[in-house]
C-alpha cells in the first residue's frame, strides 16, 4: 500500500471530536454540535493520527468525549480514492 506522500493526489484528513450522547451502543451522536472541537485539517494520515492521539489524551478523563479522523478526500472524490 502506498503512503500518502507517494500518491499523486491531494489528501485531506480532518480531526474533530466532542462529547457523545448514546441512546444505544449503535446509536450515538454529538451531545451539542456547537461544542464540537475542530482539531485541524492535515495532508497526511500520520499528521492527523498524531493530532487525534493528542486530543484524545487531553480528554482521557471524560469517558463520553471521542475524537475522529475523517478521510475527507474520500468524500470529495470517492471514485478516485481508495
Amino acid at each position: 500500500m502506498k503512503k500518502d506522500n507517494e500518491l499523486n493526489q491531494q489528501l485531506l484528513h480532518i480531526v474533530i471530536g466532542g462529547e457523545l450522547a448514546c441512546v444505544t451502543p449503535d446509536n450515538c451522536e454529538f451531545k451539542d454540535l456547537e461544542e464540537v472541537d475542530f482539531v485541524g485539517a492535515f495532508g497526511t494520515y500520520e499528521e492527523a493520527r498524531a493530532a487525534w492521539k493528542g486530543a484524545a489524551q487531553r480528554t482521557v478523563d471524560n469517558a463520553h468525549m471521542r475524537y475522529f479522523i475523517i478521510h475527507a478526500h474520500k468524500l470529495l472524490e470517492p471514485q478516485t480514492s481508495k
